[in-house]
């Protein structure tokens, strides 16, 4: 069930994400139990790193918080919809719900559209923006056979 203050804490984010000046306007929180296990802001500017999203640094965090991989117990308020990139991460982490407040549309007016994304991936990859192509190499599935074969691998 919503809890205002936890969405709270993370628009809360949003704002410590201007104040510090690393990136845009953008912060999440991960809740467990109803209490925060771990902030994050946008710092992608800050870090020089393209992937720093408020629910990337956030989920990172948790994991290391929580020591797991697995927050499906958790939920994840975030002050917007989230991009692509992290919806992927939030589907990996298997959230048992998600948050948000402000609109991916609403991101766009302000100048973070994804909305080029969401189109790509609709594309088959030869016809998308950044050429992805197949290499053939019998060696890389090497790799998936060893895992395959591994007894005491920890799958997730």
């Amino acid at each position: 069930m919503l809890d205002p203050k936890m969405l709270q804490a993370a628009i809360n984010q949003s704002l410590l994400a201007l104040e510090s000046n690393d990136s845009g306007p953008f912060g999440a929180v991960v809740v467990l139990d109803g209490k925060v296990v771990s902030a994050g802001y946008n710092s992608v500017v800050g870090s020089q790193d393209p992937t720093a999203h408020a629910e990337i640094n956030a989920i990172r965090a948790a994991g290391q918080a929580l020591g797991t991989f697995d927050l499906s117990q958790c939920e994840l308020y975030t002050s917007c919809e989230p991009c692509p990139m992290c919806m992927g991460a939030i589907y990996w982490s298997r959230f048992k719900h998600v948050y948000y407040a402000n609109t991916r549309e609403e991101a766009a007016k302000i100048g973070f559209d994804d909305d080029f994304i969401y189109k790509e991936l609709e594309l088959p990859m030869s016809e998308r923006k950044i050429p992805f192509t197949k290499v053939e190499d019998s060696g890389a599935l090497r790799a998936f056979e060893l895992w395959e074969a591994k007894s005491d691998k920890q799958e997730y």
